[in-house]
């Protein structure tokens, strides 16, 4: 069915979602948030478990996180403490091939070299403002969750970010936020017996910056799927 508000297609939707890192001012309205919020619970998990908890900031809050991760980040890893790695050590081949191009991709869009280390710290930099985004989801779950659930909750991710699709906003899922976390807690009340995953932002994408229009590639269907007895 298409969306009454925006006349999207979930075909429409998926293909127009992208991971925004230049994002307009404009706030997001609460009710707007809650109305895609509330849909995503219709998202599906294993054993009806609903793994995702999160906390929404935006103004002052989200002003205050954003300063303390700004006093930690001239330290750079030194101030690191994941909970998990965002990427398997062993991550090679077409795996290690596609995060590196989409990489490089977005700093060719932006102008950057690679030997242009300020401006990709810089870059970098912008993941702990939200890229400018007036709103910041952060996830977290019971850490004795295991896979499956973990899977669960990129289903329900997926399903916020097509439903901001819908409602003509935009998102970026910022697992990075994860090297984060004892600042993070810090300044939320994320319980201490949840794992912090990663913050999503949120907001409308200026659609004329650079980093937001570069082509993203994807594998085609033929080096991932395999189809039998058809």
């Amino acid at each position: 069915m298409a969306s009454k508000a925006m006349g999207l297609t979930v075909s429409e939707a998926v293909a127009s979602r992208r991971s925004v890192r230049d994002f307009l001012p404009d706030p997001v309205p609460l009710a707007v948030l809650e109305r895609v919020l509330e849909k995503a619970q219709r998202a599906p998990s294993g054993g009806n478990v609903q793994p995702w908890n999160a906390r929404v900031l935006t103004g002052e809050p989200l002003a205050r996180l954003f300063a303390g991760i700004a006093e930690v980040l001239p330290q750079g890893r030194a101030a690191h403490a994941p909970e998990y790695p965002v990427y398997p050590p062993e991550l090679d081949g077409v795996y290690e091939a596609r995060r590196f191009g989409v990489g490089e991709a977005m700093y060719e869009a932006l102008g950057v070299t690679r030997d242009d280390k300020r401006g990709r710290l810089a870059q970098y930099f912008n993941n702990f403002r939200g890229f400018g985004a007036p709103v910041l989801m952060l996830v977290h779950t019971p850490r004795y969750m295991g896979a499956p659930q973990w899977a669960d909750i990129g289903m329900w991710l997926q399903t916020v970010m097509l439903l901001l699709r819908e409602e003509g906003l935009d998102s970026c899922a910022q697992e990075s936020w994860a090297a984060f976390q004892q600042q993070v807690r810090s300044h939320t009340a994320i319980p201490d017996d949840h794992i912090f995953y990663c913050g999503l932002a949120i907001g409308k994408r200026d659609p004329q910056a650079a980093i937001n229009t570069f082509q993203v590639s994807r594998a085609p269907l033929d080096e991932v799927i395999a189809f039998e007895g058809f």
